[in-house]
């Protein structure tokens, strides 16, 4: 029971904000209020929520390995690249029955997590840190979109699934729940919704747990001074290394996300713009904290989709200005900036709580 107690205490502790009863009495709030929207929302609107749940994952990676790990990847949309055809292909192949979609989801995303852990051990064993690890990953990337890209030619198929190229792979079924009375498939509507919506909270919550652990301080220490932390005798390239493979594990799960959502997936997913965008998600939002990234994932994208739809010239353009305008005014986020201020007067009623 105290090991229990201690697990769950961990929700709370000094590498994440937000602690005591008025902010979990928030969170519950968030998501009853969350819970309740496709009852006074509209299907279209419904489907679009869950087009932003999608990207959450993939910020919530790059936050753990950039703003708790100190290591700068533009690798995400790699790995949502590998996650997100390795699900295509599977179920192409093998179809959706008896709920083989979510069998495909585990394994694109631990496909997406292997790859990973190959290219993350060159990496962090070899000692590339900083600018360097940032180029590392772009050119993966880019490699990667300009493969698929030229895959146009009938040859490139693997089974059934064609990847056709710069035209993208589509056609493959959507999750499908298995249940007794029929299999219900999860279109981008309320039942994807609710779905997606549980493992956000079940994530979100896990990674707090994650952070505020051993692993999560040791990696913090990583950030703040590797040498200090090597020289107390932790070995830093594990730590990296495994922060680099939960990161795009979670990528590799908003890959699987999107693809079933919108039944395709394309090689411009993992392009220079798209491989840029989740850097200006968490510097937005503050890339130290999950809640911060998470909020400012979802501000982020609602404004970049209304400039898309209104003034798709200017999107980009805006996008480029929030983040020079996070770097030069606040460099920790603008949303964990908010929050800090918002915090202030609670922390001087009750030391601690938020």
């Amino acid at each position: 029971m105290n090991a229990l107690t201690r697990f769950f205490r961990r929700l709370e502790g000094p590498q994440t904000l937000g602690r005591g009863p008025l902010f979990w009495l928030g969170f519950v709030v968030a998501v009853a209020c969350a819970m309740a929207y496709p009852l006074v929302s509209d299907g279209y609107t419904v489907g679009n929520t869950v087009y932003f749940f999608t990207w959450i994952f993939m910020a919530l990676g790059l936050c753990l390995i950039w703003g708790y790990g100190g290591s700068l990847s533009f690798g995400q949309t790699a790995f949502f690249g590998i996650a997100g055809y390795s699900y295509g292909i599977l179920t192409i192949n093998f179809g959706s029955a008896y709920g083989f979609t979510f069998v495909a989801l585990v394994f694109a995303v631990l496909l997406a997590a292997l790859f990973a852990a190959l290219i993350g051990y060159f990496l962090f064993f070899g000692r590339i840190s900083g600018v360097f690890l940032g180029i590392v990953t772009l050119s993966v990337t880019l490699v990667l979109e300009r493969f698929m890209a030229q895959t146009a030619g009938p040859e490139w198929k693997i089974g059934s699934a064609r990847l056709n190229g710069f035209n993208g792979m589509s056609n493959m079924p959507p999750l499908t729940l298995p249940w007794p009375g029929g299999d219900i498939v999860l279109f981008p509507d309320v039942e994807l919704y609710y779905v997606v919506l549980a493992m956000l909270v079940v994530i979100y919550l896990a990674l707090r747990i994650l952070v505020n652990s051993r692993f999560g301080n040791v990696l913090v220490a990583i950030r703040e001074n590797p040498e200090r932390a090597e020289m107390l005798g932790y070995d830093i390239r594990k730590y990296q290394l495994g922060t680099f493979v939960i990161g795009a594990a979670l990528a590799g799960l908003s890959g699987v996300l999107y693809t079933s959502w919108g039944q395709y997936i394309t090689p411009s997913s993992m392009g220079m713009t798209a491989a840029a965008l989740p850097i200006v998600w968490v510097a937005v939002g503050g890339r130290s904290d999950l809640t911060t990234t998470l909020i400012g994932t979802v501000t982020v994208l609602a404004v970049f989709q209304a400039l898309t739809i209104h003034g798709s010239q200017y999107a980009l353009v805006v996008m480029g200005a929030m983040l020079v305008l996070t770097v030069l005014l606040a460099p920790s986020g603008l949303i964990f900036a908010l929050a800090r201020l918002i915090a202030r007067p609670f922390a001087k009623r009750q030391p601690g709580d938020l």
